[in-house]
């Protein structure tokens, strides 16, 4: 995860004069209210943690995941304490990410005291050298300037949650083929796809639909999964669609 996190802090601080002025918003006015961040729940989605307790998805014992426009982490922290993967989270939002480390910090600390209630041999390893805990990170960086220079790079699991929906539709093609270019060969993509809500030509959120995705993804990608959550959250109830898919 090292190079990753390298390229990304190099070309993450590259913004355009457009997107400086993006992150200007997001820092200066969405962030602003709990009320005016709709899609922070403030807590990880039902539906991310019900598939993953599940088990059905034939995922590695170890792995490295990214989770695009993170916001305050909750996702990310799921997966990395679920499956001990090393995790990466990015969001353009530098008041998103300080968040989301803060939050880290006070979850993997009651992790820590899970484990010690628990009293196996690895879980007191875990408490005894911190590197045996699920590794976390946040960066600032934004998802389109990862560049991997090999398969070392690339990730195990991708999970997209309300990410596909925040960029303009003109750039779902771009989006499509970062997934090809980050995510290795067997490895997995979940999207969560979410809020689907009527037609509007106007967002973000913007409009979306399942069938938004098989087009920009292109050939080589095996759907695994797709099925409304069997949780969700109150506010998303029949506003959710679990895609999972797997790369050939």
């Amino acid at each position: 995860m090292q190079k990753i996190l390298k390229l990304g802090k190099k070309h993450g601080r590259n913004f355009s004069p457009q997107r400086r002025s993006q992150r200007l918003q997001i820092d200066g006015s969405i962030f602003r209210k709990q009320q005016d961040t709709p899609w922070d729940a403030g807590k990880s989605q039902p539906g991310l943690r019900t598939l993953l307790d599940s088990k059905e998805l034939d995922l590695p014992a170890t792995g490295k995941a990214l989770v695009p426009g993170c916001g305050t982490g909750y996702d990310a922290i799921v997966l990395g304490t679920t499956l001990g993967y090393e995790v990466l989270g990015l969001d353009i939002s530098a008041t998103a990410i300080e968040k989301a480390r803060r939050r880290v910090l006070v979850s993997l600390s009651s992790y820590r005291v899970l484990l010690m209630s628990r009293h196996s041999l690895l879980q007191s390893a875990a408490l005894e050298d911190p590197s045996l805990a699920p590794k976390v990170q946040f960066q600032d960086v934004d998802f389109f300037d990862l560049n991997p220079s090999d398969d070392s790079d690339k990730f195990d699991l991708v999970y997209d949650y309300t990410f596909f929906v925040a960029i303009p539709p003109s750039r779902r093609p771009s989006w499509g083929t970062q997934m090809n270019e980050l995510v290795k060969q067997n490895g997995h993509l979940i999207t969560l796809i979410s809020p689907m809500i009527p037609y509007t030509d106007v967002g973000p959120p913007f409009y979306v639909r399942p069938e938004h995705y098989p087009p920009v993804l292109g050939d080589g990608w095996e759907k695994v999964v797709d099925r409304e959550p069997e949780n969700s959250s109150e506010n998303h109830v029949v506003r959710q669609r679990l895609v999972v898919w797997r790369k050939l």
